[in-house]
């Protein structure tokens, strides 16, 4: 009996064994789930981007409204990240950046609806080949009748159609969805690693979030390169009657496709935030660890942040706080100047990134899926290494806040130079009749507008609003057959096999053929390849530099305002970047782009509506221009920047050695008077008095 006594004495004594805990706790389980979250945000983003030529097409719009489209995301996440920022860490965090992330899957989806209700895409009124063949786009001397001439119920049912390209509007509010539901991802997964990780690790959580993030983009890329190559209403129509190619102006991909498996992708990975609990389940392998005086000191700690907790969600809102926080930053000089500085750097990536694409395409005679492979594929990795050399050479030497801004100076100044080294990579344009030179090929002219009709198409009756271009045997591209004379041709239904004969302003070119004939497509030149590569290599440096100096931007941010004043500094300075950065970049690039272009098409209504041909010079230099200029313009605010942070730190110093002299002073109480003699302050004992 009594060694039973005993030995539950000696249990209650004694702590009983841990058991092994699981590895997988709350907080890791929000990470795994945070990291598929940073991967479905990024992948979302870079789809936007490369599917901007597609959408052009696709709509029938320009390239400033296809700026507005994609400056949607950053509209939707201003609309609503005053409230996450605010809210968020007093709701549950984890549930918050799940609905964000379900958000997310629904705009991106959202999206891609409008495809599933224009009807098929008619890249013109002859979709069919055979009917091409036999149409009146050839020559047809003495003829009278046009395409022009439809009847007005036929125009009437062409605009009804014609309107629904008005539905890029919901691909507008899809994108926009897509940035509310995107606004909670980042600050509040941030907040939520930075309060529950464990003590030092949550710089490296970061950086593992950030590392991780980097397979979006790459899957994005892949992605789009993939169903760039895709017609649009494949599975829908017979290929094989599609004459268009992916090179082709007309041509417009599955760009659908992308954003809905990146919405589901989206709604799968906010699945584990719903089960995840407001705060990590730590304290039970605490419990499991700890006796009853520590499981009482636990229950303390809880009551303690439960009080806190209430505290913060009673405390009003300081709103005359918040406006001296905000004047003393809008007053911080050294602040002031970097977000002018980051707001030029960042608005010149946003804009070149948008249209990069259709530069590559224009330039280089490169496809959609050909210029996006390129590019993301090899630039992706690069600037992974950038940003960590980045990191660790700022670590490494353990540099000041000059020395950090010396550094992102440097990083800007190389990238600058490899963007202004592009300019000798512009290739001339095209020989285009009609555009670039007259129609008989013989000469070039000055301006792309009302080029007047020659001697070889004057007696065609054609349309000169029609689009299907053709490449002859002297190397200048047709419009039309039409255009370029043509009055016969042969093929079976292969595609490639349509030539056209007898065209007689190809032989009024004085072309020595016999048969003076051409074929369906614009004419590609093989001048521009060898700038194609040393383009890639430049973007590739360009890219690295880039990456590389973006460390150094949030560290003299923080670095340059009161540690108090951080998130507030933070805060504005997303909200200047995002509001004239983000969605103003794209617009005035779009639309200096758009002023480039030498050919419209048109629709059936007589709108205006994408581009079909641009003015490949003009479209360089104003694409390369506007980001030199805007590059430019921060490396001088880059040593204005300098200029006063010594200035800052001389006053510092100055201040210190005044206040180091008044210490001292104070220090030895002895004084001098007018004399020169010392003097001893009232009250000083006799004893303690200085001999």
């Amino acid at each position: 009996m009594d060694q039973t006594q005993h030995s539950k004495k000696t249990a209650e004594v004694q702590p009983s064994k841990p058991k092994k805990t699981r590895h997988c706790d709350g907080f890791k389980m929000f990470l795994a789930a945070l990291s598929f979250a940073y991967i479905s945000k990024a992948l979302a983003g870079v789809l936007m981007k490369s599917s901007i030529t597609q959408i052009e097409r696709r709509f029938d719009i320009s390239s400033s409204l296809a700026g507005l489209i994609d400056g949607g995301f950053e509209i939707g996440n201003l609309m609503v990240i005053i409230f996450v920022s605010y809210f968020g860490s007093k709701l549950h965090r984890p549930k918050l950046v799940g609905i964000g992330c379900f958000i997310m899957g629904l705009g991106s989806i959202m999206t891609a609806m409008p495809h599933f209700f224009m009807g098929y895409y008619r890249f013109s009124s002859e979709d069919d080949i055979n009917s091409l063949r036999n149409s009146t786009w050839k020559c047809l001397v003495n003829q009278t009748t046009s395409l022009t001439g439809t009847s007005p119920e036929i125009v009437g049912k062409d605009c009804e159609k014609a309107s629904k390209s008005h539905m890029w509007i919901y691909v507008l509010m899809g994108n926009m969805l897509r940035g509310i539901g995107e606004t909670p991802i980042v600050p509040l997964g941030v907040s939520y690693i930075d309060d529950f990780a464990p003590e030092g690790h949550s710089s490296v959580y970061l950086g593992l979030l950030n590392t991780v993030a980097m397979v979006g983009p790459v899957l994005g890329f892949l992605m789009s390169s993939v169903f760039a190559q895709m017609y649009v209403d494949i599975g829908y129509v017979d290929l094989k009657n599609i004459r268009i190619t992916p090179m082709d102006a007309r041509w417009v991909g599955a760009w659908w496709l992308s954003f809905i498996v990146s919405g589901l992708f989206s709604i799968i990975s906010s699945i584990p935030f719903f089960f995840l609990p407001k705060i990590p389940n730590t304290s039970q392998r605490e419990r499991k660890n700890s006796a009853s005086l520590n499981v009482l000191k636990t229950d303390e700690e809880k009551n303690h942040m439960a009080h806190l907790t209430k505290q913060e969600e009673k405390a009003p809102i300081n709103m005359k706080g918040f406006l001296c926080s905000l004047k003393s930053i809008l007053t911080n000089k050294l602040y002031v100047i970097f977000v002018v500085l980051t707001l030029l750097h960042l608005s010149s990536f946003i804009g070149s990134f948008t249209y990069i694409f259709k530069f590559v395409e224009q330039q280089f005679s490169k496809s959609a899926s050909q210029s996006t492979l390129a590019l993301g594929i090899i630039t992706i990795p690069i600037m992974a290494v950038g940003m960590f050399l980045g990191g660790y050479i700022i670590k490494r030497f353990k540099l000041t806040l000059v020395g950090i801004t010396k550094f992102a100076l440097f990083t800007s100044f190389v990238s600058c130079v490899f963007q202004i080294l592009d300019f000798a990579l512009i290739c001339e344009n095209n020989s285009f009749a009609g555009l670039t030179m007259t129609y008989d090929g013989m000469n070039s002219v000055d301006s792309h507008i009302d080029v007047p009709l020659s001697y070889c198409n004057s007696d065609c009756s054609c349309d000169e609003n029609q689009w299907e271009p053709i490449c002859g045997e002297n190397g200048v591209t047709y419009i039309s057959p039409c255009l370029a004379g043509c009055k016969s041709s042969s093929g079976d239904k292969n595609i490639n096999s349509t030539v056209f004969y007898d065209c007689s302003c190809i032989r009024d070119s004085g072309f020595q053929t016999s048969n003076h004939s051409a074929h369906l497509g614009e004419c590609r030149q093989k001048k521009c390849q060898k700038n194609y590569y040393f383009y890639i290599a430049f973007q590739v440096i360009n890219s690295f530099f880039t990456a590389m100096g973006s460390t150094s931007f949030i560290l003299i941010l923080l670095k340059t305002v009161q540690p108090e004043l951080k998130s507030l500094a933070m805060g504005f300075h997303a909200l200047v970047i995002r509001a004239l950065g983000g969605i103003l970049a794209p617009i005035y690039y779009g639309a200096l782009i758009d002023r480039t272009c030498m050919k419209w098409s048109v629709s059936s209504c007589g709108t205006r509506g994408a581009c079909r041909v641009y003015n490949a010079a003009w479209f360089g230099n104003v694409y390369l221009g506007l980001n030199t200029s805007l590059r430019t313009s921060a490396l001088i605010l880059y040593f204005v920047l300098i200029y006063a942070m010594k200035k800052k730190d001389e006053k510092k110093d100055s201040k210190t050695l005044e206040n180091d002299g008044k210490v001292k002073d104070e220090a030895n109480p002895e004084t001098l008077n007018k004399n020169g003699y010392h003097s001893v302050p009232p009250g000083t004992p006799y004893n303690e008095t200085p001999l």
